[in-house]
Formats: structure tokens, sequence, C-alpha cells
């Protein structure tokens, strides 16, 4: 009798990382499909789930070295930092890989034989990819949490609010950048209450935001950015510096800004640049949601720090707001990874089908 494949669950490591890769509700599903799960001591933790409730859903606890040792398959969310040494020939690697950010890391796993697996790769057009989607699901998380956070932090009300001590306006948000987590931190802060303004080059944009009850930033400097397949062409300098001229003069007008853009494996680009900041009303608060050490889209801004700068401007650095939110996150996420799981797992082993335009484009590097 063949024996069971086992998929291993790690505790991450990276620094204010309190996500999981499994939650214990997601256990059985992957035992449906045929897995045995090991998952390491404390992995589950920081977002709340003990070894108890793990074992409880049939999983086994073990150590981190028991974990590389047996596992065929192995959970993560961010990139093991000790990968390279517990890893071994004949084992997949699968998670937020970010492997343009890893190159070497991910040529050396090649080397001995690991599959990695990447989520971020996962070809999000195709609608049966849709349950796999982690770059989504953590996406709408972060937009929802940097709405709230901005509230929090930000001295005034975010709704009107008429008193027997008068009435205070609403706080005017503006969003830069409209993809999934751009779109949701529209929401989030319209359900606030706040006054919300939004702006992204995308040539198909400014529906995208008035579809969610928001204003669009019509900016004169650059009228049509459209380019090829929907997305947006690069500008050209001139064209950069007269909508950064423009965009700085614009912030000034805001209590509250989040930016959202950023642009996988390379710099994010800078969207608040220090004239920005100047303009900004002394009490206001930026979030940047790129933040991260490549750079973020706010001069000034250090990842999962806040700073108050001159003039009294509140810059929050949140390039990770999904692990601020670990329990939910966590849960989401498991669900990606066991959708894309009993999708490349056939009879109780993980198969690798070059024909699957799925398996195909998650294997980092392709399939062989």
């Amino acid at each position: 009798m063949a024996e069971s494949t086992i998929v291993g669950v790690l505790r991450e490591r990276a620094p204010n990382e309190h996500r999981v890769a499994l939650v214990p509700d997601v256990v059985a599903r992957l035992q449906s499909a045929g897995l045995d799960v090991l998952v390491e001591t404390r992995a589950g933790a920081d977002a709340w789930f003990d070894d108890d409730a793990y074992a409880a859903a049939g999983a086994t606890v073990a150590t981190r070295q028991e974990v590389y040792r047996d596992a065929d398959i192995i959970l993560c969310v961010q990139r093991p930092d000790d990968a390279l040494d517990g890893l071994h020939a004949g084992q997949a690697l699968v998670g937020l890989l970010a492997p343009m950010e890893g190159p070497d890391q991910v040529r050396q796993w090649a080397e001995r034989g690991v599959t990695a697996i990447s989520l971020d790769l996962l070809p999000r057009t195709l609608s049966r990819a849709q349950s796999m989607d982690a770059l989504t699901s953590q996406a709408n998380i972060a937009g929802y949490r940097a709405a709230v956070l901005a509230a929090a932090k930000y001295g005034g009300f975010f709704p009107m609010l008429t008193t027997a001590a008068g009435t205070s306006r609403p706080a005017a948000v503006l969003v830069l950048g409209a993809g999934v987590a751009g779109l949701q931190a529209i929401g989030t802060a319209r359900r606030l209450g706040a006054v919300v303004t939004a702006y992204d080059v995308r040539p198909d944009s400014k529906a995208e935001i008035e579809s969610v009850g928001a204003k669009f930033l019509q900016l004169r400097a650059v009228t049509d950015a459209a380019g090829s397949g929907g997305y947006a062409r690069a500008l050209i300098a001139d064209e950069q510096t007269r909508l950064q001229r423009e965009l700085d003069e614009q912030i000034g007008h805001f209590d509250v800004v989040i930016t959202t853009a950023r642009v996988p494996g390379r710099r994010p680009p800078v969207l608040v640049t220090e004239e920005a900041l100047k303009n900004l009303r002394p009490g206001s608060v930026v979030v940047d949601l790129a933040a991260g050490d490549l750079g973020g889209n706010v001069v000034g801004s250090v990842p999962d720090t806040t700073v108050v700068i001159d003039g009294g401007v509140t810059v929050i650095g949140a390039g990770n707001l999904p692990a601020s939110m670990a329990p939910a996150a966590s849960t989401a996420y498991a669900r990606n990874l066991a959708a894309l799981l009993t999708h490349l797992v056939r009879d109780g082993a993980l198969t690798m089908d070059p024909a699957d335009e799925i398996a195909a484009a998650v294997v980092v590097g392709g399939i062989s």
C-alpha cells in the first residue's frame, strides 16, 4: 500500500508576520483529498489557532525539523528563511514566494530538486482560479484594514456628525490606485462615512472607481494613458513630471491619503512626494500599502512603522496589513491553498500536469 502524501505547515518567522498557512477548519478538506497534515508546534499561535485545535481537527503537531524531514508538500505564507537548509529533493514548497524578489533562492531550490509553487503567479483572469487567488484575498483585507487604520489615526470624524456642539464635516479621503486593495479601501472608507475620491492611471479605472461610489480625481496632465489589453501605457518623462506636479497640489486638499500601487519584484512608484506631504494639513494621515524593502509609494514611509513628520502629518508604512488581521487573513489564505492543492492533487499525490494552465503557471520557472 502506497504511503500517504504529507502536507507540512511551517510557523512563519518573518518579522511582524502573524499569519499561518493552514487553519484547523481546513485540515479536513485536505484529508478528504487523501493528504495527511503535519503542523509545526505553535504554527498558528499568533493567529489564535493553538496546537490542540489542529490536533482535534486531525493534524499531527511536530517540530520544525520533523516538518522539513517528513512532509512532501510544505505550506508557508512568506518564503521561509531556512528553506535552503531544510528542504530536500522531491519536496514542493507552496506559498506567496515572491520569486522575482528572491531569484537566487528559487534557483537554489531548483538545483536541489525542490518544486517551488508560488500563488503570486496564479493566472487571476481564469474564473476557475478565483477560489485559489491569495493575492486578491489578502489585498481585500489590506484595503479594508487600511481604511479602518486611517480612521483610527485621524483626529477627526470620518462621517459628518451633527450634535448639540455643532456639525463636523466628513473626512475627505483620497485613494491612489484602484486595484483590489484600492477598491476595498474606497468601499470601507465610504461605509465609515467619509467622502472618497480616487485616482488610477489605468484607462478603465474611472468606471471602476465610480462603481463603488467614489469620485474620480480628474487630472489634466494626462488625458489618455490607454495602452493595449486594457492596461495603461508607460508615461513619457514630461507626462510623468506634469502628472506628479498636479497630484502634489491635489493631495493637499485631503485629510487622509491611502496609496496602494505595488509592482511585483520592482520598486513601487512614488505617488506622494515630499512636496505633497508639505501641502497636507497638520493632523492628516497617509497610509502606504506598498511600504517594503524596495521602498514605497510615500516619501519617508518606513515599513511596519508609524512616523509623524514635520508639519504634523502621520505617515503609516503598512506593507503587510493582512498580518495585523491574522485570524481572518489566515483563514482566507488557507482556503486559497486548499483550493489549489485539491486542484493539483490526484489520487492523493501532487500531480503537475504541463497541459493544465494553472499548474503550469504557478510552478516557478514552469513545468519541465
